[in-house]
């Protein structure tokens, strides 16, 4: 294919010209990154920071610029300040792809970020103290061309030159080399752990082994299955009932009772009380707490936790917030792939 491209695309090599093609209308759904405990890279791999947010994609046209979540659920009316960033590009027919998070003394903070999550109203936006940033990580496409099939150091550097980077956009930086120090490094300053990406890999959207989550410790999504009354002084509710699917059956994982604030409490009980039902969600006989209120399997939570106990409960949970940008039958157990 010979391209008649403009800006940043007239400077590809005549070797990755080929590569590009007319994009089409929709962005895709995302890339997803698959859970490793491989600790062996060579130079063909690139680092970059695990950022604790919620994955956006940033899609422009001539006349409409949006805002969508994984599941593809419009965010223009959550965070209008990217919308505005994204809109004053000189770039007018893009997709990108990054990470929208809160940050706290210079971490990314989810529980941060919850108080922004499902605002709509301008008045209730304009009256969050909460501040987003958007780290731009990816280019799928760029002036009428698609740049999925571009190496990902290829694309990265597009983006790096195509765009301008002042708050609330940021460019994702990545390291070039590994060694244990990187991720020991990552972890002592507060991060989630990295994500080892294949530089010369394309764009895909699917979940693939070319992207790779290295984390610090134990945490994903889970199904809230039911709740316990709380005991003593406390409100709203004593801890979640946790679950992932397997073989479209809901199991079991665990409960969480710490992590929560009393308004987080008590909000938290009204969205329960409302998909309350009388039978148990979880496969048969898995859960033995009493006095236990069951609920639609709807809501998905962030969870923390240190480990999984030989009996497949979860060890030290702590509760980080809820995901709108997860279905709950997308929920499963992350398994790490193999350290080779």
């Amino acid at each position: 294919m010979t391209a008649s491209v403009n800006g940043p695309l007239d400077r590809l090599p005549d070797g990755r010209r080929h590569l590009l093609r007319p994009a089409g209308t929709a962005p895709g759904s995302p890339m997803l990154a698959t859970l490793s405990s491989r600790r062996d890279f060579d130079e063909e791999w690139i680092f970059e920071r695990k950022l604790d947010g919620v994955r956006v994609l940033a899609t422009r046209t001539e006349d409409e610029l949006r805002l969508l979540s994984r599941g593809g659920k419009p965010l223009n009316a959550t965070y209008p300040e990217i919308a505005e960033a994204l809109a004053m590009q000189d770039r007018h027919d893009f997709t990108v792809d990054g990470e929208l998070v809160a940050l706290w003394r210079g971490r990314t903070d989810f529980a941060r970020l919850q108080q922004r999550m499902g605002l709509t109203a301008p008045a209730a936006v304009r009256a969050s103290r909460v501040r987003v940033t958007y780290y731009l990580f990816d280019l799928l496409r760029l002036d009428g061309y698609d740049t999925t099939r571009l190496p990902l150091r290829t694309r990265k550097r597009l983006l790096r030159d195509a765009f301008g980077f002042r708050p609330p956009l940021r460019f994702t930086p990545h390291r070039n080399h590994y060694d244990d120090s990187l991720l020991d490094q990552a972890c002592a300053d507060g991060w989630e752990g990295l994500i080892a990406k294949r530089a010369d890999a394309p764009y895909v959207h699917r979940r693939s082994t070319d992207w790779l989550k290295l984390k610090c410790s134990g945490g994903q999504e889970f199904v809230i299955g039911g709740f316990t009354e709380p005991a003593g002084r406390r409100v709203g509710f004593g801890a979640l009932l946790l679950g992932y699917y397997q073989d479209g059956r809901l199991h079991y994982a665990g409960k969480v009772g710490t992590g929560y604030d009393t308004a987080t409490l008590r909000s938290l009980r009204r969205r329960l009380d409302g998909l309350e039902r009388q039978r148990s969600p979880f496969a048969d006989g898995e859960v033995r707490e009493r006095a236990v209120h069951w609920v639609r399997p709807e809501l998905v939570a962030q969870v923390a936790f240190t480990e999984w106990t030989t009996a497949g409960l979860l060890r030290h949970p702590r509760y980080l917030g809820l995901r709108d940008d997860k279905t709950a039958h997308e929920v499963v157990r992350e398994q790490p792939a193999g350290r080779s």
